[in-house]
This record gives structure tokens, sequence and C-alpha cells, in this order.
């Protein structure tokens, strides 16, 4: 959600800062903007809607000689979606750009006006500029820690100030990052945004200050501060397209491979995965494709393992009255590890004491960090703003948690399913490989409406199916219990409305068949994704047999292949949805 990018160097900045946005597309936004800055001037250049508006309007425009500058993504959260409100902001001898939220903007606000101050927008992000520069008597450092020390909320900065040659960052609760290149320094929200530069970086802390000339100093409450300098390995192979139209595509057909290398080590040795036996209560914790993967987890902890679990939205989780009445393990789920909600309902489960272990893909992440311990999937990278291999390996790890859970604690005894966890990869290959869901996306793609419906785990697998249709296809879509459907939903099936039905437990598979039967009867077109071979319906896959452990992982990508192809058909811009942030870091 957002992002910066910052360069100061031997170059003029106007392709670094151009690339860098690019890459920070798959974060989400609605305007972008950036700002050049040499000996006299500061020169600003925005534009609403994709970088190759902004790109256009950049070529198209003189530029002032310059060897740094400051470049932004805006996702919209204080004002709508305008010129005026893109950034970069300026105002006096201060120009910034801003991921994150200052609560405390009105108040600001109203105190610098009494002052005579004037706001042209209507973001917080002036608002922090206006501030910093009423502050600001020569002595920017001065300047930046009386400003953040009056925010509240979050916030990451990049900062041009008119009379020095310097660039300066800082951040609280958004991530920002220093690259070290040769003879030029970078900053980013984003790793991905600098690697074709640079693969040194540094991360930065809390309030950590960051001034850049021809070198680079830290400093925290006036301290200069030593770093460790970073070495990434990714590369820009890893984030390339490899042929394939879409980013979401080639993620979904990736899944096998990096579930084999986040297994992997796992399955040759169950103990080094975390003991979680011992606890008497487990909180999961995560938001949209995170919290599903949770309630996968959730579903298996207690069915197979009898352990009381709590899965809960971390929206609401942070500021419920949480009773913490048990030996409690709270487990934070998030691709990034830079989710706002997330990273707060970590620090709340700190704040009582209690254990934490995260599920990340994002080693450098604030809540890998910060978490008592950690399991980091293997995802990679993750361009597609619709999380589709991430997911599948959150939920396979919680799905192992689950079993090594169920044998520590006696209530099963079953070791050969590690077999069938090691078979997982070429049998999801199998599935993903499969192109029966293009005929199905073909016969539903102009619908208005969709209905998802399942049981206890098969529930979970609907809520992730719902959610990925109406992320990347704009579809009203609807996860319901099938037993729930006779409470109010049912009057909204008619003639051809879609519904799937997602049947694997076989506990329970008359009971949902029945519940199919009522939406069929109705005149529903049903698509049940099933390893039961039932005959009967409009449009049925099935899916492979396996352990309960392993059996709604062949299901989802399923799901994320017949949303894609809706997308598509539907000609919407799959990987960068309207609306939607990859990285969730503002509340």
């Amino acid at each position: 959600m957002c992002g910066i990018v910052g360069y100061i160097g031997n170059k003029h900045p106007k392709d670094i800062l151009l690339n860098g946005l690019k890459t920070l597309e798959y974060r989400g936004y609605d305007s972008s903007g950036i700002a050049i800055k040499n000996d006299k001037n500061i020169q600003i250049i925005k534009s609403v809607g994709k970088i190759s508006n902004l790109e256009e309007k950049i070529n198209n425009t003189k530029l002032i000689e310059s060897n740094m500058g400051i470049g932004h993504t805006r996702w919209a959260t204080h004002g709508e979606v305008n010129l005026v409100n893109a950034h970069p902001h300026q105002v006096g001898n201060i120009t910034i750009v801003h991921n994150g939220i200052i609560e405390n903007a009105k108040e600001i606000k109203d105190k610098l006006m009494n002052k005579g101050i004037k706001f042209k927008s209507n973001t917080d992000t002036e608002i922090a500029c206006a501030l910093i520069n009423y502050n600001y008597n020569g002595d920017i450092i001065d300047a930046i820690n009386k400003s953040t020390n009056e925010l509240i909320g979050s916030y990451a900065f990049a900062i041009l100030v008119k009379d020095k040659n310097m660039l300066y960052a800082v951040r609280k609760d958004s991530p920002l990052l220093l690259g070290i290149g040769d003879n030029e320094f970078f900053i980013a929200s984003d790793l991905s945004a600098i690697i074709k530069y640079t693969n040194k970086y540094i991360l930065l802390d809390e309030n950590e200050i960051v001034e850049l000339s021809d070198t680079y100093r830290i400093i925290k409450n006036n301290k200069i501060v030593k770093k460790e300098i970073l070495i990434a390995d990714v590369n820009d192979e890893l984030v390339s397209k490899c042929g394939y139209e879409h980013y979401m595509l080639k993620e979904i057909m990736e899944e096998p491979v990096v579930l084999e290398n986040t297994l992997k080590p796992y399955l040759d040795n169950l103990n080094l995965l975390p003991d979680i036996s011992k606890y008497k209560e487990i909180h999961i914790v995560g938001c949209g494709s995170a919290l599903y993967a949770g309630m996968i987890g959730k579903n298996l902890l207690e069915e197979k393992a009898n352990v009381k679990v709590l899965c809960e939205v971390a929206s609401e989780y942070r500021y419920k009255n949480i009773i913490y009445d048990r030996k409690t393990l709270v487990i934070l789920i998030s691709q990034s590890g830079e989710t706002a909600d997330t990273i707060a309902a970590l620090r709340k489960a700190k704040k009582y004491g209690i254990d934490t272990l995260s599920i990340v893909n994002v080693k450098t992440s604030t809540i890998s960090r910060e978490s008592d311990s950690r399991i980091f999937i293997e995802a990679g990278k993750e361009v597609a703003v619709a999380t589709t291999k991430a997911y599948i390996l959150q939920a396979a790890i919680l799905s192992l948690i689950a079993y090594k859970t169920a044998l520590k604690r006696k209530s099963i005894s079953d070791k050969s399913i590690l077999n069938e966890f090691r078979k997982l990869p070429k049998l999801l290959s199998e599935v993903i490989n499969r192109d029966d869901y293009i005929r199905i996306a073909k016969e539903i793609y102009k619908s208005s409406n969709v209905f998802f419906i399942g049981r206890k785990i098969d529930y979970s697998i609907c809520l992730e199916g719902s959610l990925k249709l109406k992320e990347i296809s704009y579809i009203h879509c609807e996860a319901k219990e099938a037993g729930e459907l006779k409470h109010g939903t049912i009057s909204l099936i008619d003639n051809d409305i879609p519904v799937f039905g997602i049947i694997t437990d076989k506990d329970i598979a008359d009971k949902t068949i029945s519940n199919i039967e009522e939406v069929k009867s109705r005149g529903a077109k049903v698509i049940v994704i099933t390893n039961i071979e039932l005959n009967k319906y409009d449009y049925e896959i099935l899916v492979p047999k396996v352990n309960d452990f392993c059996q709604s992982l062949l299901v989802v990508p399923t799901l994320q292949l017949i949303a894609y192809e809706i997308a598509k058909l539907r000609g919407c811009d799959i990987d960068k949805p309207k609306n939607l942030a990859k990285s969730v870091t503002v509340e």
C-alpha cells in the first residue's frame, strides 16, 4: 500500500525513480509523482492513474539538472484521488512523500492554521510536511525529531530540503530501507524497487533518521547509529513473468515448486517445526487470505489435535478485550510481514507476555523481527496483489503444524501421512495443469452474483474462493456455511446464479449435498469441487483424494484458476485490481 523510492548519486534520478515506482505498482496505488532537486530548484511532477501517465508527463517536461529525487505511488486514504492530493507535497522549504496515516492530522492542521498556514490538499501528508517546515530553522534533524514526536500514527517519509543538497528519510510502523550502491544511495519501501541497482541494504528501525549525501548517516536520539549492511539474494529474473500473460497465473503455476521448497526441510525433520503441543489455547490472527489460511489451521488443530483455537481478523483482535486465561500462543500470519493490523495484534500479545509465532514470507519484515519465533514460507516474490502461492504455503505450514501437534498429543498415530505431504507437489501440479476451469469460467463470467457453500473445513475453502473471485473480477461473491442457507441466503438464489459447492469432508458430505440440492431446485447453476464422484451436477471438478491434512491444498488452486480465467474474460486488471493493495501497511 503506497510506495516510496528515493535516490541520490551521480546519475539523473528520473529513470531510477520511474523504474522503482513501476516495481512498486504491485502494492496498489491510484496516483504517483516524483520530485527532483538541484542547488536552486525542486521540480515536482504528478499524475493520476497509471505510472505510464506519469512517465508520459515526465517525458514531455523539460527536467532540471539533478542528482537526487523522491518518488511515490499513492493509495488514497485522506482525500479523494486527484492531482492536488497526489504526492510529493511541498510546504515552504520541505518536500516529502509519505506512506502511512497520521491519526492526529486534524489537530495539527488546526494548530498550524491558527498560525496562518494554509493548505492546498485534503491529505495528512501535506499536514506533516507543513509541521516539519514549521519546525525547521536550519537544523533539519531537529525539525524531523520535533515533528515526529508530535505525530501520532504510522509513517515513512522521504524528504527533500530546499537549502540542503541532501536526502532524508525516517520511519515509524511503515517499512523503509536504505540501499547502498557505488557512490549512490537509495531509499525504498521494498527491496524490489532498487534490486536492479544494488543488493546491499540496511533495514531502518523505528524513528531512525537517514541523512544521505556522498555518504550516509543514520541518527537516532541525536546519536549516530551503526547498522549491519545486509546482502540480498534476489534478482530481476525472479520477478519477471517468464512468458505468462499475468503474474497471477505465473504464481499459481509456481505453487508446486514453492510448496516442495517450503515443506522439504520439515518433512525431512519434523522437529524443525515449533512444538506447540504445550499450549492450552492457540490464537491465529491474520487479514484476508492469511486469515482464511488460518481457518484451515484452526479446523485441523481442533479436529485432529484437540486444541482450542481462536481465529480472529487482526483489525478486530487488536481492539478486543482478549482474555488470556490459559497458556496461550498467538500465531500471526502475513505474507509481507508488514500488515499494520497484524503488527498491532502481535504487539498486543507481547504486551501481555504471550508467546508469539509468525508465519511470513519476508525474512526482514517487522513481524518476523518482533515475534518470538518464526516460520518462513519460501514463496519468493509474489507480485500479483491477489495472493495465491503465499496462501497455499501458509495453509500447508499450518496443516503440517496441526499434524505434528496431533502426533505429540497422541490424538493420531499415523506417520504414513508424511508420505502424502511429500506427494503434494506432484498432485498439485496435476491439478493446476488441467483446463476444466476454462469451460466453467466461460459459462459464468457474465454473472453478477456468485455463491460458495460448504461445511467445516470446506467452508474455510469457500471463503478464500469467494475472496479471490471478488478481488480480481469485481463480481459480488458470498461464502456461506451450507447449513445456514435457509436462514436468509437462499432467498437470493434464482435461475442460473452460479453456486460453488465444496465437498471434501466425507463425514458431512451428505449434509452438504442436501444443501446443494436445495439451490439446484431453485434454478442455480451448480459447480461442485469434490474428491467424491457424484456425476449429478452441471459441472463437477474431481480432485485427488488425500488425507484431511492435505486435502484443502488441492482444492483452492482450482478456485484460483477459475477466478483468474473469469477476470481475464471480463477484461479486468488481474495483477493490480482497483482499490486494492498488496501490503496493507495502514489501518
